[in-house]
């Protein structure tokens, strides 16, 4: 008798793969795209001030910040993939919330999402730093920019536009987007992610890994870029289109050129390959210092308001090639052992930039106009650059090979962290 075998695919589920998720990350970028240019939108009219606008960013900011931060010990009693899911169907309820209505329908809808983007942020990390090896980390950051492109470039414009023809339509559309996404996710089948240590080991305090992360100035540095990169882009998308709406512009003008912005996305391989043919230590450095000049020639040029808009264009152009390659920093220096706590204290940049940047808006508006942001914001990247300086100038690059590793991945240049766990391999696996 011949013996029957289960075919390999059935008895081990693929390994996700490198466009696998690129496209869970493109579904998301619909979801959360085609809202980005509408929340600031339905805010500010609701509310009919900057500065609660503010307000309302700040308090989402902390509940985000308190809710990321403990995501780490909860999952250790809540698998990661309903954790994931969780995050999905919060997307879904504040599409529910906002078609609901009114100031509070409102100011929920924008809480539910910030959140679910948090949660899901966390473990979409911990999945790419559990099966991508760090030597395919730059090609995996420029893989989801590149599927996120559409969602990003097309979504802020379509957002403002449905909106005038019927207010709901841009929720619907994300809620149909996010059900999508939870879809696919389940159909990879990560499971919980690859289990490093002994699953017996006792659940530490949510917050005991702070320390370890404040021992190592690489992934402090690493930390700080993505906080003041995503303070860079509060501001453009949120303060930009009140200061074209002050001065006489178009209300949907920060949609457009969100979108507009956006396009750039899909140069990603070929700003990738820019920071291969350099160093991740140069393009952080440019990326910053571009930056803090568009934005500083933009406060010096707010009566003209056309050219302060242009120049604020030119600044996001810089923020994509930013996206792309400051946040290498820190996840190369990232233990296996602590992925998701690390991914928990790097996903913290949004809430923090959440936090900072409303409220150092809030302050600013007491004093000065609209313009008076973009100041803040430019003299910020400033200090980003400065930091930029104290990065390896190798970090990034492979190291030579020498016969005794020409069989494995090479560390990555600047060190590999210290850790007692090999580095998880590019290889199948089953899901858990």
């Amino acid at each position: 008798m011949h013996e029957r075998r289960i075919p390999e695919w059935l008895r081990h589920s693929p390994a996700p793969s490198i466009r696998d998720f690129g496209i869970l990350a493109g579904l998301e970028a619909i979801v959360r795209g085609i809202l980005i240019s509408v929340f600031p939108l339905v805010l500010y009219r609701s509310l009919g001030d900057a500065g609660m606008v503010s307000a309302s960013y700040f308090s989402v900011g902390v509940i985000s910040l308190i809710v990321g931060m403990m995501l780490p010990g909860l999952i250790r009693f809540i698998p990661r993939r309903w954790a994931y899911s969780g995050g999905a169907v919060m997307f879904i309820l504040s599409a529910v919330s906002a078609i609901w209505g009114g100031s509070l329908g409102i100011l929920m809808a924008l809480a539910l999402n910030t959140i679910g983007s948090v949660v899901t942020f966390i473990c979409f990390n911990a999945y790419v730093l559990d099966y991508i090896a760090r030597v395919e980390l730059g090609r995996c950051e420029t893989s989801r920019m590149f599927y996120s492109a559409l969602g990003w470039t097309a979504g802020p414009l379509v957002g403002v536009m449905l909106m005038r023809l019927w207010e709901p339509a841009p929720f619907v559309i994300s809620a149909l987007a996010a059900l999508a996404m939870l879809v696919v996710f389940w159909r990879m089948r990560m499971g919980n992610g690859k289990q490093i240590t002994k699953a017996q080991r006792p659940a530490t305090n949510p917050l005991a890994y702070l320390p370890r992360f404040l021992a190592q100035p690489r992934l402090i540095a690493g930390w700080l870029f993505a906080v003041i990169r995503s303070c860079g882009w509060w501001i453009y998308v949120v303060y930009l289109p009140i200061f074209a709406i002050e001065q006489g512009l178009s209300k949907e003008l920060g949609g457009v050129l969100l979108s507009c912005t956006n396009a750039a996305l899909f140069g990603a391989p070929l700003l990738q390959i820019w920071i291969q043919r350099h160093s991740i230590r140069f393009a952080v450095q440019t990326g910053f210092a571009t930056v803090a000049l568009c934005f500083a020639l933009a406060y010096a040029s707010a009566s003209w308001p056309a050219l302060a808009v242009g120049l604020l264009v030119l600044g996001s152009i810089a923020l994509i090639e930013l996206d792309i390659c400051a946040g290498l920093p820190f996840l190369m220096a990232v233990k296996p052992s602590e992925r998701t706590e690390m991914s928990a204290v790097y996903s913290s940049y949004r809430d923090v930039s959440g936090i900072l940047t409303p409220g150092v808006a809030w302050l600013v508006l007491l004093v000065s106009p609209v313009a008076g942001i973009f100041a803040v914001g430019g003299l910020a990247m400033v200090a980003a650059a400065g930091l930029a300086s104290t990065l390896h100038p190798r970090l990034g690059r492979p190291r030579l090979r020498t016969p005794a590793q020409s069989a494995q991945d090479l560390p990555l240049a600047y060190g590999d962290p210290q850790e007692p766990e090999q580095a998880p391999p590019s290889g199948s696996y089953a899901a858990h």
